[in-house]
């Protein structure tokens, strides 16, 4: 498995397996058959509510814990100091895990200079590896790293054909923070898969249109977490370094850039009402 080097000096998969909107009552099962093709990279959330089922999927793999690498992340609901300790000792008992590989702040909202430094105790102590953010804005992850002693390891980011983050991508690379990205196939949207553009590269290279796209990140230099619940295509998906890109073909793929989401608009107040306010437990 290819990896790349984190700021910090761990190492992490480039390619994982992403378990949101899995059913509780299949993951599981789907995250042991991720072991089984492969996968050495699970990343989950407290608000996924399936950080249970990963971690008895990992302590059923026959894998050795340092085998594997474990995200979860912190909802904005526990980002309070003292409740961001409560929440990641919730997270470490449901996981079964006696430290965890990568913590992530899950939105820019809230009190998150508080999560940053109860994720930063979490850091000095020894009980997470890395410590990084989900969904910041190149200025929000600024202030943050500027004004705290921990810089974040990771952003990650929605990233995929249709919302490139290509600005975002230059600041993190300037910066020294992965870029990782979340919902690769744009969650469907925009007829993702059917995309003229990507089906023909697809073609040329003898690969499904879901490798072409985790490929492009790749070679982007994104690290990826698709999620699927069909095992051929989990293959498929963790089958992408034995072939590259030409020059035309990056170019192509950046023309459909549209920069901006098809899933949800970060500037709606709506929207980021419901995320700053919703609660995944009493």
């Amino acid at each position: 498995m290819k990896e790349v080097r984190l700021n910090n000096g761990v190492m992490m998969p480039a390619i994982g397996f992403g378990v949101f909107q899995i059913p509780v009552e299949e993951t599981e099962r789907i995250v042991s058959e991720a072991f089984e093709t492969g996968y050495r990279m699970i990343d989950t959330a407290a608000s996924y509510f399936n950080e249970e089922q990963v971690g008895n999927a990992i302590r059923h793999s026959g894998l050795k814990r340092e085998e594997v690498f474990v995200t979860t992340k912190l909802w904005v609901q526990d980002y309070e100091y003292d409740d961001a300790l409560r929440a990641f000792d919730k997270s470490m008992k449901l996981l079964g895990l006696d430290y965890l590989d990568l913590y992530l702040l899950h939105k820019p909202y809230g009190n998150y200079y508080a999560a940053w430094r109860a994720a930063e105790r979490l850091y000095k102590e020894g009980r997470v590896r890395a410590i990084g953010v989900t969904s910041f804005s190149s200025e929000r992850l600024q202030d943050l790293f500027l004004h705290n002693e921990v810089k974040p390891v990771v952003n990650q980011l929605e990233t995929h054909p249709f919302f490139q983050q290509k600005t975002a991508n230059a600041f993190l690379l300037q910066e020294g923070i992965q870029h990782e990205a979340w919902a690769p196939f744009a969650e469907g949207q925009n007829e993702i898969f059917n995309n003229a553009v990507l089906k023909s590269i697809a073609d040329r290279h003898g690969k499904s249109v879901g490798a072409v796209i985790l490929r492009w990140l790749n070679q982007r230099g994104v690290v990826v977490i698709p999620k699927t619940v069909h095992k051929e295509r989990m293959r498929e998906n963790l089958n992408i370094f034995d072939f590259m890109f030409s020059d035309a073909d990056m170019q192509a793929i950046a023309g459909l850039d549209t920069a901006r989401s098809p899933i949800y608009d970060d500037m709606d107040l709506a929207t980021t009402k419901y995320i700053g306010t919703h609660r995944i437990h009493d």
